[in-house]
This record gives structure tokens, C-alpha cells and sequence, in this order.
């Protein structure tokens, strides 16, 4: 382990980036679900279902594997939240234009994300996606990691908490908890699903408070413990005040992998014919628009974080930079090949981070895990959101501590980073957020008279996102 991951010179252990290795998977787990829920439209134990369940444990495993061995960095990769969403919708737009069912227009729209796949890995060979970060400037790259924490926040009390209203809308927990004039009336509005908003923000409380004191303490697992008395508290309080069994998925579910289900619906399923009758204009745009978000997301994911552990330089350069983009596209291209969307680096990469994780053996466990979930996916369905709550919320506070990098008295910087701090968790999009902030940087360096500190790269990434927001519908 040692000669592989360099854990020495790295300054950390087996136990210590396995810890963080469990840390990141659990605080992810939940995309095992969610992302076949999002790309087949809730179909529950359909085919395409369980083609898609098992493409994102397979892809996600592949990718974050790459990154172990190629760039030895402990970022975990999986179909990224907001492209998967997004896929879901070019594939029924697909549908509804070609007259053809969603399977059919899925496997249309899967050559997208090869395509992408292909371009990137083009890209990162020949050290192009590399200029391109280079092509951020400083105070945006230093601005990333905090903007990426308020997201995490956002998530956190947020849409991550699990628990919707009587009409559907999700529950924030700032808003619809704390934000509320009275409890009666904000009983009356969520209706049955009010017992349950108030344990998810009591056990949410609880388990980062847990996390902070075992931190405050030097405990490396503080934020795994935290999360694990996070889920403790909330089974007990299912069982205690909703009359629920926490555990009553697990009589009934299937432990065996779907694996004909994928071979019939997902595995190498590319159908060239139908994606060539969308048209050539509409399909260059959709490459381009899914190339761009995911290049940005993950530039912002890898740098935000990788800033966040001391793994970048003065100049906010992160070593071997090369090989984790290498090995994000060799995810999107798996991603593709089993069947599912994008493969991105995930956000949540900065818990394992914050629990210790400096080397590829972080990312390495989660990529066991992934491969372990195709037989144990009922056991990480059972982890309650409010448990993987309490580690975002606190890894984004943490990430705050970035703002103190930036130079508060240089106007060219924090007009850029504060468009990009609030842009971030109102859009749900890294990528998004970086494009609005190099727009703001190229407009008020032009005029302000010194167009000539702006590379023409940073002039080519602004007036591509110009045309991204504007142009491309």
C-alpha cells in the first residue's frame, strides 16, 4: 500500500484513508437509488431499472478506481447530480420527436455521453482541459472551494433532507422549519409529514454536533461516527414516534445483482440509428452543452477540494491535475458503456477528505463499495438522509475557511467570487456558477481598461458560456 499510494509521504495511514474512503461512499450512497429513480423516471424494478442500478455501481467504481491508480487523489466519482436530470429530459425530448418509446430514445442518448467521453479523454491527453484551468483566474480558482461549501450547505438543509410536504415540495430546513411562524401552522401545511420533518432536523442537529465535538477532539472518524449516530438516533426515532420499522426493506429485498436485466437494456446499448434522425445541428449542441457542464463541474469539484486539503500549490495548481481529468473522462466513457450518464468527481469527495483522506486508497474503499453495493444495495438504501445532512453541512462550513485566500480589497476578485458564491446553490451547478464568475472577471477587467491581463483563453471560455446562457436553448 505503501510503494502504490505513498501514504507517508502523504502524511496518513491504511485506517485513516479507509475511514475516509466509507466517509465519502456513504455521504454519495445515495446516488445507487436516485440515479436509476431520475433516469427511468421512478421505474421502480423494471429492466431498464436494474440496468441502470447496476451501470452506476459498475461506472462509478470504474472511474473512482481510475483515480485511485492514475492520479492517486481521493476523489470519488458517480453520474453526476443535474446531468443525470438533464439526460432524463434530452431522452424523453427524444421520444417525443421520434415517435420511439424512452428505452429506445435512452439508448440514443447515451451516444452523447460517449461521445463526451471520447472528446474529454481527447482533451485531457493532449493536455488541453489543463489550460483550461489555468485559463481561471486566481481569485475565481480560490473562490471555488467556499462556493462549493454554501452548495454543500444548500444541500445539506436542504433537498438532501428526504422529507417532502402533502403537495410534493421539498422540505428546507431553514426555511420550512426554522422559517415557520408558529409550529401549529407548519403543521398545518406539511400535514403527515410533519413528525417526520422534526426528527430529520433534531437528528440532523444532533450528528453534526457530534461531528464537531469528535473533530474539536482530533477524532480522524469523527465524521463517519457522527453520521453513524446520526442514523442510530433517527431508525430509533422511526420506531419510537412513527410507528416504523427502519429495517422492514430488508425482509424483502433482492440481494442478488440484475445482471441480464443490464445486458438486455444498458450494457453496450448504443442506438447510432435514432440518434442520427435528431439531427446533426441538435446533436453537436447537446454534446457541447453536456461537455461544457461537466468540464466545469469537475474542474471546480477537483479544485475546490483538492484546495481544501492542501493538495494545491500557491498559485491554486493541483498536482497530477492531468491524470484526474484523464480518469474523470475514463469514467464518463465506462459511465456510457454500461448505460447510465455522465460519471462526474462528486462534491461529496470533501467529507473523505475531512476525515483524513490524501491518497488514492480513499478513493479506491469507495470504488470497493460501489462494487459491493450490486449485492448489498439494501443496506445503503436504509442510511437516512439526515445522517448524510449532518456531514455536508459540516464539510461546507468548513469550506467557508477558503474566503479567507482572497484579497477582499481587490474589486477584479470578490465582485467574481460573490456572483459565483451565490450563483452555485441557487442554480445546483458548479459548472454554472464558475461561468458566471469568468463572464464577471472578462467584463470588468475590459472595462476598466485592462483588457490585456485577460488571456485568450479566458476571453474564449467567457464568450462560450455567454452563448451557453443566452443562445443555446
Amino acid at each position: 500500500m505503501e510503494k502504490l499510494f505513498q501514504l507517508k509521504e502523504n502524511g496518513t495511514t491504511v485506517r485513516t484513508e479507509i475511514l475516509a474512503g466509507l466517509t465519502t461512499f456513504m455521504t454519495m450512497a445515495y446516488i445507487i437509488a436516485l440515479n436509476p429513480n431520475l433516469l427511468t423516471n421512478f421505474a421502480v424494478g423494471t429492466p431498464l431499472w436494474n440496468g441502470v442500478f447496476l451501470a452506476t455501481c459498475i461506472a462509478s467504481a470504474v472511474g473512482t478506481a481510475a483515480m485511485a491508480f492514475l492520479a492517486n487523489k481521493p476523489f470519488v466519482m458517480a453520474p453526476g447530480m443535474g446531468l443525470n436530470s438533464f439526460f432524463a429530459v434530452i431522452a424523453g425530448n427524444i421520444a417525443a420527436m421520434l415517435n420511439t418509446n424512452y428505452e429506445s430514445a435512452f439508448q440514443a442518448a447515451l451516444v452523447i455521453i460517449l461521445v463526451e467521453g471520447i472528446v474529454f479523454i481527447l482533451l485531457s491527453v493532449f493536455n488541453i482541459r489543463d489550460k483550461i484551468v489555468h485559463a481561471i483566474p486566481l481569485g475565481v480558482r480560490l473562490g471555488i472551494g467556499p462556493s462549493i461549501g454554501l452548495m454543500l450547505l444548500n444541500i445539506g438543509l436542504g433537498s438532501n433532507a428526504g422529507v417532502y410536504s402533502e403537495a410534493g415540495a421539498p422540505f428546507y430546513a431553514m426555511r420550512d422549519f426554522f422559517g415557520a411562524m408558529t409550529p401549529s401552522v407548519l403543521q398545518g401545511q406539511i400535514g403527515a409529514g410533519y413528525a417526520k420533518m422534526v426528527l430529520t432536523v433534531v437528528t440532523m442537529f444532533i450528528g453534526l454536533f457530534v461531528i464537531v465535538i469528535l473533530s474539536k477532539k482530533g477524532v480522524k472518524a469523527a465524521v463517519l461516527l457522527g453520521m453513524l449516530a446520526s442514523s442510530i438516533i433517527y431508525w430509533a426515532g422511526q420506531a419510537l414516534f412513527l410507528g416504523e420499522n427502519p429495517f422492514a426493506s430488508l425482509t424483502a429485498a433482492s440481494w442478488l445483482p440484475p445482471f441480464r436485466d443490464m445486458a438486455e437494456t444498458t450494457l453496450f446499448k448504443f442506438d447510432f440509428r435514432d440518434f442520427f434522425r435528431i439531427g446533426w445541428f441538435t446533436a453537436i449542441t447537446l454534446i457541447i452543452t453536456f461537455c461544457m457542464i461537466d468540464m466545469f463541474d469537475t474542474i471546480g469539484t477537483l479544485v475546490g477540494t483538492a484546495s481544501r486539503a492542501g493538495m494545491t500549490d500557491k498559485d491554486g495548481n493541483m498536482p497530477k491535475l492531468k491524470e484526474a481529468l484523464l480518469a474523470d473522462a475514463i469514467g464518463t466513457v465506462s459511465g456510457s458503456l454500461m448505460g447510465t450518464s455522465t460519471v462526474t468527481t462528486f462534491v461529496e469527495s470533501a467529507s473523505g477528505v475531512e476525515a483524513g483522506g490524501r491518497t488514492g486508497l480513499t478513493a479506491l474503499t469507495a470504488a470497493g463499495m460501489f462494487l459491493a453495493c450490486m449485492f448489498l444495495a439494501p443496506i445503503a438504501a436504509i442510511i437516512p438522509p439526515a445522517a448524510t445532512s449532518s456531514a455536508l453541512i459540516f464539510v461546507g462550513i468548513l469550506m467557508l475557511q477558503g474566503l479567507q485566500n482572497i484579497d477582499f480589497n481587490d474589486i477584479d476578485q470578490i465582485v467574481p467570487v460573490f456572483i459565483m458564491l451565490l450563483a452555485m446553490p441557487i442554480s445546483g451547478s458548479i459548472g454554472h456558477g464558475i461561468g458566471l464568475a469568468m463572464i464577471c472577471y472578462t467584463v470588468i477587467k475590459v472595462f476598466s481598461g485592462k483588457a490585456k491581463e485577460v488571456s485568450v483563453l479566458t476571453y474564449i471560455i467567457s464568450l462560450l458560456f455567454i452563448v451557453k446562457f443566452f443562445v443555446v436553448v
